[in-house]
């Protein structure tokens, strides 16, 4: 997909790199919240997982439990792409069930008491190992002169690729639900076939842009569950709002939430030049307890903002969003004057989110750097940890300067 955001580090070239060609190049294990207590009705179940997103995952393990997937908790999702060590919940099952779980890309790490369901953002981190291939030895310098900015001024955090789906349109999707117009959304959800489709998802979205419902609910491929739910409803009953109704609610959200991304990536790319420095009616988030406050003299928390002890935020429009003031609101005005959108359309209707604040930049920590090489070849592996909620993507779009 393309990324229409700018890079911090714009002006040194992209590096050819090679990345994820297989799921041992990119390793990622959570780093908990806080350790499970032994006791309780719930069992907090550590896996470690291939090719399989987290949804994916709980879905299987759900299956062979015999439980409902929203039974099952987990502190964070994770992508297909790579290996991943993570945490998972459930309650009410014997530990041997767990331990019989068989799944060729999934096994069972280990199992612990505790007596609560694990939450979503019930996360420290994420500990990251990355393997870079094919590095050219005339450009070593220019990715440590990437890894020097983003460590002394922190990673811009936009949402990564990940949150906007595999054609990068999920955001309209999410902007046409907050407007209530059905029938945009479902078009763009089930059919605007384009170049990023392929096969039978390009099949079926070019039968729904036909009309022809009953056979585009047949030719998506069972994995795309919603949409063929979705695109099922409407052959039966020609009403975009209750096929809408048939997509899972969490999709739903998520739909929402990635127009809220898109709108705040909106703003950090505004900020970028500067968006490691506090402005006067600035809400800023506190490293250190994750707390807001409203920047009053920008010049005296400057000292702060440069030992990363505070970092501008950006918006996630929604019912509970706290607004800024000065020129941090009117950039924010700006962008959604550009998108053509108010925050009032955010704060009422089926699908209005809560809202918050997020900051501009996340922070790098124990970044090590080594060279290497094993059966597939040589490496540059980076190491490095990231709060809950970051994309280490984020890290290598500023190398390669490719989403």
């Amino acid at each position: 997909m393309h990324w229409p955001w700018p890079y911090l580090t714009g002006d040194i070239a992209p590096i050819p790199l090679q990345i994820k060609q297989r799921p041992e190049d990119f390793e990622v294990e959570e780093l908990p919240l806080y350790p499970a207590s032994g006791e309780g009705t719930h069992l907090f179940v550590t896996i470690e997982k291939r090719g399989l997103t987290t949804q994916d995952a709980i879905r299987d393990i759900a299956r062979q439990l015999g439980q409902a997937p929203r039974a099952i908790g987990y502190a964070g999702q994770k992508d297909a792409v790579g290996v991943t060590r993570q945490r998972i919940s459930v309650e009410h099952v014997d530990p041997a069930r767990i331990e019989a779980i068989r799944h060729g890309r999934l096994r069972v790490l280990g199992i612990e008491r505790h007596g609560n369901k694990l939450k979503l953002g019930h996360l420290a981190g994420n500990r990251f190992r990355v393997k870079l291939r094919g590095l050219s030895p005339d450009r070593e310098h220019d990715l440590h002169a990437v890894l020097e900015r983003l460590t002394l001024r922190g990673v811009p955090n936009y949402f990564g690729p990940q949150r906007f789906g595999m054609r990068g349109d999920s955001w309209s999707v999410g902007r046409a639900l907050m407007h209530g117009d059905f029938a945009e959304a479902l078009a763009v959800f089930a059919g605007r076939a384009s170049e990023h489709d392929s096969g039978a998802v390009l099949k079926a979205r070019q039968l729904f842009d036909a009309g022809e419902y009953a056979r585009a609910a047949k030719a998506w491929p069972r994995g795309f569950r919603d949409s063929l739910r979705a695109v099922s409803v409407m052959g039966r009953t020609d009403d975009p709002r209750r096929a809408v109704r048939a997509i899972d609610r969490n999709q739903l959200r998520f739909l929402v939430g990635s127009y809220q991304s898109h709108l705040f990536n909106a703003v950090l790319a505004e900020r970028l030049p500067n968006f490691d420095r506090v402005l006067d009616g600035d809400l800023a988030h506190k490293e250190d307890n994750g707390a807001i406050f409203l920047v009053e003299d920008a010049v005296l928390e400057a000292p702060r903002a440069a030992r990363f002890e505070i970092s501008p935020t950006g918006p996630l429009y929604g019912g509970r969003m706290s607004a800024t003031a000065g020129e941090p609101a009117r950039i924010e005005a700006a962008a959604l004057e550009r998108a053509g959108e108010t925050s009032e359309a955010f704060e009422s209707g089926p699908f209005a989110p809560t809202g918050g604040r997020r900051p501009l930049r996340f922070r790098i920590a124990d970044l090590e750097v080594e060279s290497g090489a094993d059966d597939h070849g040589d490496f540059t592996q980076l190491r490095f940890v990231l709060p809950s909620g970051c994309y280490a993507t984020a890290i290598i779009a500023e190398i390669h300067k490719s989403a």
